[in-house]
């Protein structure tokens, strides 16, 4: 097998597709190809994916929330909210991104290091002033490094909870800046009580790509004057309120008339 390779994993059920990144002392390094995962597997543990079967369910995932991009037009006009998006993964940032220019969202995209996004975030949502923003990248959970509740045992939550801080001393409302705050098994309840609207990951699992892009969207389309279905909203990303949970606050849209 060679890197740049489509794989699954055996010792997994060859549940999740990887694309090889890289090959070391008989090591090969992978990254997800649709959840923000990284792993590392031995040769005899890879099976190569031929694309022949849908094993995430992808396409089906991909109707359905492109199903829901279009708002309703009538003689009303619509303002939907900006999203600033920080991602600590350019390829995954790519997909957001284009994401949001079909839901016809004006946003932005900046590529970071995750432990280096709290000292910038002041600095850009100055530049910026977004009225949505998304911090996102990689995590994980390590079991052997302590509990579920110890920050120390993640390997960027305590970065994502920094920047959230940060945002909010920015602006500290959580209506006139909604954030979207975590990545894969990211401390979930810190993460809120550090100002986040919306954070993964609740019950610890794996999130999908466009999952922080999916809830921008909807709270980029939601209505300033109301508050938001947040079930409804939750349940609009891959897997549900398992890896995204989050507070109800109104939406980000203003409408106006006429068109």
């Amino acid at each position: 097998m060679n890197i740049g390779d489509l794989v699954t994993r055996n010792s997994y059920d060859n549940d999740l597709i990887f694309r090889i990144i890289d090959v070391e002392d008989d090591i090969y390094y992978l990254k997800g190809i649709n959840v923000r995962l990284f792993a590392d597997s031995f040769l005899d543990d890879l099976k190569k994916y031929d694309g022949e079967c849908d094993i995430e369910e992808e396409s089906i995932f991909q109707e359905r929330i492109k199903d829901k991009r279009e708002i309703e037009r009538d003689e009303y006009f619509y303002l939907p909210g900006k999203v600033l998006h920080i991602d600590g993964d350019k390829e995954y940032l790519n997909r957001c991104l284009k994401y949001y220019e079909d839901m016809n969202i004006a946003s932005l995209g900046i590529v970071e290091k995750e432990e280096m996004i709290s000292s910038k975030i002041t600095e850009l949502l100055e530049k910026y002033n977004p009225n949505i923003l998304v911090i996102t990248g990689h995590d994980a959970y390590y079991k052997r490094k302590g509990e579920v509740t110890d920050l120390s045992a993640y390997k960027n939550s305590i970065n994502f909870v920094k920047a959230v801080e940060e945002a909010r001393k920015f602006e500290s409302s959580h209506e006139k800046l909604i954030i979207i705050a975590g990545a894969c098994q990211s401390n979930y309840e810190e993460l809120i009580k550090a100002g986040a609207n919306f954070a993964s990951s609740p019950k610890r699992i794996n999130i999908h790509a466009l999952d922080p892009a999916i809830i921008a969207v909807k709270m980029s389309l939601s209505d300033i004057n109301k508050d938001i279905d947040l079930k409804n909203i939750i349940d609009s990303t891959k897997y549900g309120s398992n890896g995204i949970g989050g507070i109800i606050t109104k939406g980000t849209m203003y409408m106006g008339y006429p068109r």
